[in-house]
């Protein structure tokens, strides 16, 4: 696991401001100068900013404080004191910023690859005695100090971003289908356990679109408790669209394993509960695979179940098929969410509107308050009344 980091502890401390500065101009033929003690400068602030280029947290693991610079006192002849130069800490896209000591979520970046987040503002730079000069007072020894910068402690997390999940028993065949579909080389050996590490790979579909596939290390019954690598990994698919349950078939407990692992996942979040599934039986060429192929789709009717076999390459175009069903289905539903959404936000209640106060009233029913259109006061012959009258014409009067 060495080169691996998903997760960071971190201190960021934002600048101090300046001090400002005491100073009385000091000039040839100028013998009452007044104050002159410039302004400190703004303290620089601390700011995280998504880079595409990071995969993992590896550079916060040597660096744990991030601290940005103070600024300067202010001078004599009014000058401004320099501000503090901002603290940038780069993070790869999915990352997910906590208080390290409350565990309150302060950003999650989600899926977006690039965009910065101003976390801590720095210290604002005080007054120079400029400021406090006055004709009771034209000489003032006063001048502020600087605001100090903010720390605070952040647990940072990392979330791989990925359109599909790959689950299942260690040794199941995930590896060996990144291996084929994709770009990426995951180490593939006979025994359990040889991903250690999560590993993401680029499925190509067309010029224009693609996937991103995430193989995670093996999960075993009771992983929750800890047990094999534990279920720490499994926060890397719960940005997926779907997820891939590999099923060994060889295993003589191929139609328990999805039980096994759906209970798992589902006792670490209730986002993996409700994501899209297929089950992929594997390791088809083997004898007597078949047929426990079709006792599984049996076994689980209300899910798409699949056979495959990467050795002799049987089922992969269906499957990738699939795939790419899946992902667009999951997109669709999400814009179509999306758009619902912002068609609420944005509609606009015509009788709270018009009627406001009574929106169980038509306002289109609404009677006029007579007390409003008087005509008594038009027709008035009260001596002590007066109108004016307001004409709309445009055209003018001629000249006498």
């Amino acid at each position: 696991m060495i080169g691996f980091a998903d997760e960071a502890i971190i201190t960021v401390t934002s600048g101090k401001g300046g001090n400002g500065c005491v100073a009385f101009r000091r000039e040839k033929y100028i013998p009452n100068g007044g104050p002159s003690g410039g302004d400190g400068g703004r303290g620089g602030d601390i700011i995280f900013t998504i880079k595409q280029d990071l995969r993992t947290l590896v550079h916060l693991r040597y660096k744990r404080n991030f601290k940005a610079k103070n600024g300067q006192d202010g001078q004599g002849r009014q000058k401004h004191g320099s501000d503090g130069e901002s603290c940038t800490i780069f993070l790869p896209p999915g990352c997910i910023i906590k208080d390290a000591d409350t565990g309150e979520l302060i950003k999650d970046f989600g899926d977006a690859s690039e965009g910065s987040f101003l976390f801590l503002k720095g210290g604002n730079g005080g007054w120079g005695n400029v400021h406090f000069k006055s004709s009771t007072n034209q000489a003032p020894q006063t001048a502020l100090k600087g605001l100090e910068g903010e720390t605070r402690r952040l647990l940072v997390e990392l979330s791989i971003i990925a359109d599909i999940g790959l689950v299942g028993f260690p040794n199941a065949g995930k590896s060996s289908l990144l291996d084929f579909f994709t770009n990426a080389r995951p180490k593939i050996a006979p025994y359990p356990f040889t991903t250690k590490i999560p590993h993401l790979g680029v499925l190509r579909i067309d010029d224009e679109r693609d996937l991103v596939l995430a193989d995670i290390p093996g999960i075993l019954e009771g992983a929750r408790t800890g047990y094999g690598l534990g279920t720490k990994f499994l926060k890397h698919i719960s940005r997926t669209s779907a997820l891939l349950f590999l099923i060994d078939l060889s295993e003589d407990n191929y139609l328990d394993a999805y039980k096994i692992l759906e209970s798992e996942l589902d006792a670490y979040s209730d986002t993996l509960k409700n994501k899209l599934r297929i089950l992929i039986g594997t390791k088809l060429d083997i004898p007597g695979t078949e047929e426990r192929l079709k006792e599984l789709k049996r076994t689980f009717p209300e899910h798409t179940v699949l056979g495959i076999s990467v050795f002799n390459k049987w089922g992969l175009v269906d499957l990738k098929k699939a795939l790419i069903k899946l992902v667009d289905d999951h997109r669709s539903s999400q814009r179509k969410t999306e758009y619902i959404a912002t068609q609420a936000d944005n509609k606009i209640s015509l009788t709270s509107l018009f009627n406001e106060g009574k929106a169980s009233e038509n306002f289109m029913e609404q009677t006029l308050d007579d007390s409003y259109y008087d005509d008594r006061l038009t027709q008035s012959t009260d001596p002590d009344y007066f109108g004016a009258t307001v004409s709309l014409s445009r055209k003018r009067k001629p000249k006498k």
